[in-house]
């Protein structure tokens, strides 16, 4: 990407985090990155083109620290690894980012806020030719987009489709539809979790000696005994085979490791 574009895209999601999307001036943006006018409406058009190309970067950010968040641990860990543990991972790694980064918090769940941009699903329409004033760039028409902007649906299918690429290299082919079903478990917990987190103080499971306060949050303590319980539940054995212990051996300490990589 173009260092012009990136430092136009840095410059409006700083301006987001300090004020509502509709306070924010395209002036004001290309100020910031240290470019004309000119130069930001060259390469996106309008303000709705900023907006969607912003979406859009977050986005692919987002899913691009699911797939190294995946990755970790696989080659230290065994040929197998600890599957559940690496998606356990991605799912940290997702919340704290829609924690984090209210834009990919608006995609995963579908709610804009006032405060964001609320970019058209749909490929943006041409962005009317105005008369030019003293002053005032030209727009142009936007550059095209590729594709509808993703939502929901589309990031929990991608987040499953990169957790079974990253998995079933070293799965048995007679498996593979309980890897699939476990990681489309997984992704929808995940997703849930984002959408309500979880509170702190659930109640410890009877008989078991409470664990030591841990660095990590509420919800990702949740989400890992969601989806360890989604692989011990649907992959069966091959969960099992794939280096998750089973319930109550140990589980705690290997999520503890595997999240602790991701803080």
């Amino acid at each position: 990407m173009p260092a012009a574009r990136e430092s136009l895209l840095d410059a409006a999601y700083t301006a987001l985090t300090q004020r509502a999307w509709t306070a924010i001036r395209m002036v004001d943006v290309a100020a910031a990155a240290g470019v004309s006018r000119q130069t930001l409406y060259n390469e996106f058009g309008s303000k709705d083109g900023l907006a969607r190309a912003l979406v859009r970067r977050e986005t692919e950010n987002y899913l691009a620290g699911v797939a190294r968040a995946l990755s970790r641990g696989a080659s230290a860990a065994g040929a197998r690894g600890d599957a559940a543990g690496r998606v356990v991972a991605a799912a940290a790694w997702t919340l704290r980012t829609a924690r984090a980064n209210p834009l990919v918090r608006a995609v995963l769940t579908g709610c804009w806020s006032d405060r964001l941009p609320n970019p058209s699903r749909g490929p943006a329409d041409p962005a009317p030719v105005r008369a030019d004033r003293s002053g005032i760039p030209v727009q142009r028409a936007a550059a095209p987009v590729e594709g509808p902007l993703p939502g929901p649906a589309e990031l929990v299918g991608r987040f499953c489709d990169q957790a079974v690429a990253a998995l079933e290299p070293d799965w048995p082919a007679e498996e593979l539809p309980a890897l699939g079903t476990a990681c489309e478990t997984a992704a929808r917990l995940t997703l849930a979790c984002v959408v309500a987190p979880p509170v702190s103080g659930a109640p410890q499971v009877p008989g078991r000696i409470p664990a030591q306060p841990a660095r990590r949050e509420p919800e990702t303590e949740a989400v890992s005994r969601l989806v360890r319980s989604a692989f011990a539940r649907t992959a069966g054995t091959a969960g099992t085979a794939a280096g998750a212990p089973p319930a109550g051996q140990g589980g705690r300490e290997t999520v503890t490791t595997a999240s602790a990589d991701q803080g």
